[in-house]
């Protein structure tokens, strides 16, 4: 337990919709460990996409318990709460997210600017960053001239500016050819390699091959735990 990066148990989430209430969670029990890499996949609706709000604290759970790096996010204030998702979790998204009308390095470090850092340190630290997905030249550019590929990479930058212990990536190849999202997911392997814990949710078997374990969801319960061989799975 004390190596778990999350731990929830009895884990729902009920949401109500004009047609009554909905539970898109149903009691889910799950613990991911230091340095995992974890694929969350599953059909729309199966839960996976209400069970990643959860784990980044975007959302609060109907039941049960969700502890993060071990602090029990249902004790915390809304400060307290902030401050432990901004040191410990990265995001990375689909779309990117990135701010059109700010240049790469300040895209970088807008995380920084909550935990008050001051603006040359912020800066700095994006440009280190940017240097570390192999973008350090494009620094002073927009995003708009670059690849789609570049932008996730900054947007990996970004979320690994605060050093957090866990990066949660949601189809983070979604927007990308399958040649770049290749790309992208070996930039995942790496940083799982230095010991960033990493989970991800997508529906493509390719992408979550890159993953040591897959964990599948199907209306609201976890049907699936299996840890996994890329080799393996490419095999197959």
């Amino acid at each position: 337990m004390a190596d778990a990066v999350v731990r929830v148990s009895g884990l729902g989430k009920t949401y109500a919709t004009a047609a009554g209430l909905f539970p898109a969670l149903k009691g889910v029990d799950l613990l991911i460990d230091s340095g995992e890499f974890v694929a969350i996949m599953g059909p729309s609706g199966s839960g996976k996409s209400t069970f990643m709000n959860l784990l980044g604290c975007l959302d609060t759970p109907s039941s049960g318990s969700y502890h993060l790096v071990g602090r029990n996010v249902a004790q915390l204030d809304s400060d307290e709460l902030s401050a432990l998702r901004n040191r410990t979790i990265g995001f990375v998204f689909q779309g990117f997210n990135l701010l059109p009308r700010m240049n790469l390095e300040d895209n970088v470090a807008l995380p920084l600017v909550y935990s008050g850092v001051e603006r040359e340190v912020r800066r700095e630290k994006g440009r280190q960053m940017l240097a570390r997905v192999g973008l350090e030249s494009y620094a002073k550019s927009l995003p708009s001239r670059i690849s789609g590929g570049q932008q996730q990479r900054v947007a990996i930058a970004r979320a690994l500016v605060n050093s957090p212990q866990l990066i949660l990536a949601d189809e983070p190849t979604g927007n990308l050819d399958s040649h770049t999202g290749e790309e992208i997911m070996s930039l995942f392997e790496a940083l799982n390699q230095e010991g960033i814990t990493i989970v991800l949710v997508t529906h493509e078997s390719d992408i979550a091959a890159h993953a040591k374990r897959q964990v599948r969801f199907l209306d609201g319960h976890i049907v699936s735990d299996l840890a996994t061989s890329r080799r393996e799975e490419l095999a197959c």
